[in-house]
């Protein structure tokens, strides 16, 4: 059990979990979980057991520790459906991470689409929404749309519902932007999409770890998250699509696993999810996702997310103080603060606030487009996690007071 559910009495307290993550040593702010969230301790011993005590491989051996880790396996696969209450496990296929799964949505779904067909995308997506559907446009002949921003770096569902046409076959947003911290209203994006007759995939990297997600209340088509941002393991995460969906997708990549039957004459599949797992998986990798979708949902994402708006609440209202810092984004955003000092690189910001012993994210953040719509080359980031704490956020305030004395 973690320290903090030892202590907490209500959901709004303050989290004091930090004890739990023995790669945060004392007096170190890490503020940069929008790129990966650190391991609680449980994740890092289940994924040594799984190594160091169970490990065998699954689905083919007929031995009793196959069996086991067989079992452990796709028990993994239950809690993840469970997780975002998708209405079988058969829906939750594994991946290294939400951007092969983006590529393989494109590269199987996205068979389906000719010229002329049109995408739409928005101007705050990661890289790895835009660029497997640019590759599926230079291939097909499709055409993608960019839904812009309301002022305050929201996706502007009232500017989708008027761009969107039959012509649209995809809708692919963020449900959080991972750079803005703006939350979409994903079920009224789905409903736009559906009334026009496009799927839609959402990008839930930044939302799984902050906020419930129900992808059937969502009525999304396509739900994708990576395990590492969601305090488990790197090299693993998930797609999920509605099973008849999934089962009229054909394979995208070929080998051992995700057959029925080969031969010279001609190769069958197997059914969904197995026909998009070719290959020896990420077996203890599974393990720890497991494990740590435990673990946040023990604390609950409630109390996750008042406690990381606090966070934000507290760290809009120091930095907007500070001479010459400019913040990005919503009041409200999930999470992440975003900001540019006048006058000094965020590099430069990353470096000096390193030597102050707090770690923030300098650059473009793989979301070059918004930085355009910015009209700046690169943001400081700074965004928090079950960790943090106000003493990262004056830690932060501090270190950025600095900045300024060296530049102003």
């Amino acid at each position: 059990m973690s320290t903090m559910l030892k202590a907490r009495e209500a959901d709004t307290a303050p989290l004091d979990v930090v004890a739990d993550f023995p790669a945060i040593p004392a007096g170190w702010a890490y503020l940069d979980t929008a790129a990966t969230a650190q391991k609680p301790q449980i994740v890092v011993d289940a994924i040594t057991r799984g190594y160091a005590e169970t490990y065998a491989t699954v689905h083919r051996g007929v031995y009793q520790r196959s069996a086991d880790m067989t079992v452990a396996y796709e028990a993994a696969r239950a809690r993840i459906a469970t997780f975002i209450n998708a209405k079988s496990q058969d829906e939750i296929v594994y991946v290294r991470g939400a951007t092969e799964a983006i590529n393989l949505v494109a590269q199987s779904w996205g068979q389906s689409l000719k010229a002329g067909d049109r995408i739409l995308l928005s101007q705050l997506e990661h890289h790895a929404n835009i660029v497997p559907w640019q590759l599926l446009a230079a291939r097909t002949g499709a055409i993608i749309d960019v839904a812009p921003l309301t002022e305050d770096g929201r996706i502007d569902l009232d500017a989708v519902a008027t761009i969107l046409t039959p012509a649209h076959k995809l809708v692919a947003l963020s449900h959080v932007s991972n750079v803005l911290g703006s939350i979409l209203d994903a079920r009224r994006a789905a409903d736009l999409a559906h009334a026009v007759g496009a799927k839609i995939l959402i990008d839930g990297c930044q939302s799984v770890a902050r906020i419930a997600v129900n992808v059937q209340a969502l009525d999304c088509d396509f739900y994708v998250f990576s395990g590492h941002k969601l305090y488990g393991p790197t090299g693993i995460g998930v797609l999920w699509a509605r099973g008849d969906i999934l089962n009229a997708m054909p394979p995208w990549q070929g080998g051992g696993a995700m057959i029925d039957k080969v031969s010279f004459a001609g190769t069958t599949y197997a059914p969904a999810p197995g026909r998009f797992e070719a290959g020896t998986p990420h077996i203890v990798g599974a393990l720890g996702l497991h494990t740590a979708i435990d673990y946040v949902s023990d604390i609950g994402l409630a109390a996750i997310h008042a406690h990381e708006t606090a966070l934000v609440t507290a760290a809009r209202e120091r930095l907007s103080a500070i001479k010459g810092v400019t913040l990005f984004g919503p009041a409200d955003s999930a999470g992440i603060v975003s900001f540019e000092v006048a006058g000094v690189h965020p590099h430069d910001v990353g470096t000096i606030l390193d030597e102050e012993r707090v770690a923030i994210r300098a650059g473009h953040h793989c979301c070059q487009p918004l930085m355009a719509h910015l009209g700046v080359s690169a943001t400081a980031r700074a965004s928090f996690g079950v960790y943090n704490s106000l003493a990262d956020v004056d830690a932060l305030a501090r270190a950025l007071d600095r900045v300024t004395r060296i530049f102003g």
